[in-house]
């Protein structure tokens, strides 16, 4: 039986090398960090989701020590069986302080809590309109439940107001939007969607993956650098960036929403509970986000120096003021080919290519992190001109 289906996946893998969109995965030798150990070489990195440098952070690792001691590995049950420990719902209570929201679930991941969203709270009499570019997670937990789907144009909000007046015959209408776009770092015009929302009595679900911990002037995310807080009825979020990098995600809601979803919300109710040491250092890496201001100030100041950097040498960049910083090529071959060359050169990148982004809009995306040193960033322009020069894209 294998053999009919064997050719066919061969011949699908063989497209996508020739297309330049296979993905190859590098294997990492050393904790996660500024600076790597990749196929015995020693590289800085430059594309990992460690926004405060936290990855690695001696007291988080502590803390998940001593969380193994008192708490043990792992759950082995899911929450409502015998899955809960009170650092779980510490980590809950904790996070929903933070966000300044009502309460707090867990997941083992941002993907489950999008996945397990839509189709608790809505119906075939409801209404979802989601930007174009939202993540896949948003996507699939829109695809997973039965209301009328609208998409936006990205980030347009007479676009969103066409899409609302459409679904006016809809019981409830939600919309939902990545807080920052992953691919491009733009930042969603949260204080207009919220307006548009109360105008026409919506509901607003921002995924606020790439902003919790790190983005607004106390780190509490899009939300905040927006003005929008006490308007955003849902977020979700992940542990697994900023907040230490490891895994766990979660949605902060209204006390009704959350309640509704620990009965019916299906990621939840049929998954393990997260283990105890990623709450354990979720918990620390909190307690450094409150009290450590000067690791935001470092990541926005660093952002802005190799923001400008890049655009001096005449990289095509897309303008923003977030860490994450896309390097545009188009082709994906040529993106392909510039990573490896950084590579070469001691700068860990990776090309993104279709299906991650459009056919079309390949690029690098450097991510940058608090940790990252003068020295570091001034390394990676140079090695940046060097292959850029090299490859004529410059």
């Amino acid at each position: 039986m294998y053999s009919t289906i064997k050719q066919h996946l061969q011949h699908e893998l063989d497209t996508l090398k020739e297309a330049g969109l296979y993905k190859e995965e590098r294997t990492i030798s050393s904790p996660q960090g500024i600076f790597i150990e990749v196929k015995g070489k020693q590289v800085i990195n430059m594309c990992a989701n460690n926004y405060l440098g936290l990855s690695n952070h001696p007291a988080i690792v502590a803390a998940c020590k001593s969380a193994l001691d008192r708490w043990g590995y792992g759950m082995s049950s899911v929450r409502f069986i015998c899955g809960t420990q009170d650092i779980h719902r510490e980590l809950e209570h904790r996070l929903s302080s933070f966000l300044k929201m009502e309460d707090t679930i867990l997941y083992t991941s941002c993907f489950d809590a999008n996945t397990g969203l839509f189709e608790t709270l809505l119906d075939e009499r409801d209404a979802v309109i989601s930007d174009e570019l939202n993540h896949a997670s948003i996507i699939d937990g829109i695809r997973l439940c039965k209301a009328k789907r609208l998409r936006f144009k990205h980030m347009d909000m007479n676009d969103l107001e066409n899409r609302l007046k459409e679904s006016a015959d809809s019981r409830f209408r939600l919309i939902a939007t990545d807080g920052v776009f992953s691919m491009d770092g733009d930042v969603a015009p949260l204080s207009d969607i919220c307006m548009l929302a109360e105008r026409y009595d919506a509901i607003v679900m921002v995924d606020d993956s790439h902003a919790t911990g790190f983005f607004g002037p106390n780190g509490k995310g899009s939300i905040e650098y927006c003005g929008v807080e006490g308007r955003v009825d849902i977020i979700t979020s992940t542990l697994g960036k900023a907040m230490g990098g490891a895994t766990g995600g979660f949605t902060s809601s209204k006390k009704e929403v959350v309640s509704l979803l620990r009965q019916r919300s299906r990621p939840y109710l049929f998954s393990n509970a997260l283990a105890p040491v990623a709450a354990a250092g979720t918990l620390e890496a909190l307690n450094i986000i409150e009290a450590e201001d000067g690791i935001r100030r470092n990541l926005m100041d660093n952002t802005a120096y190799f923001r400008t950097g890049l655009m001096g040498m005449g990289f095509n960049i897309r303008e923003g003021v977030h860490p994450i910083i896309p390097v545009m090529f188009g082709d994906e071959k040529m993106a392909g080919c510039m990573a490896s060359s950084l590579f070469e050169e001691g700068i860990y990148v990776v090309g993104f290519s279709f299906p991650v982004v459009p056919k079309g809009k390949a690029r690098l995306r450097i991510q940058i992190s608090a940790a990252h040193t003068r020295d570091n960033l001034d390394f990676a322009l140079d090695k940046f001109r060097k292959a850029g020069k090299s490859l004529h894209i410059i």
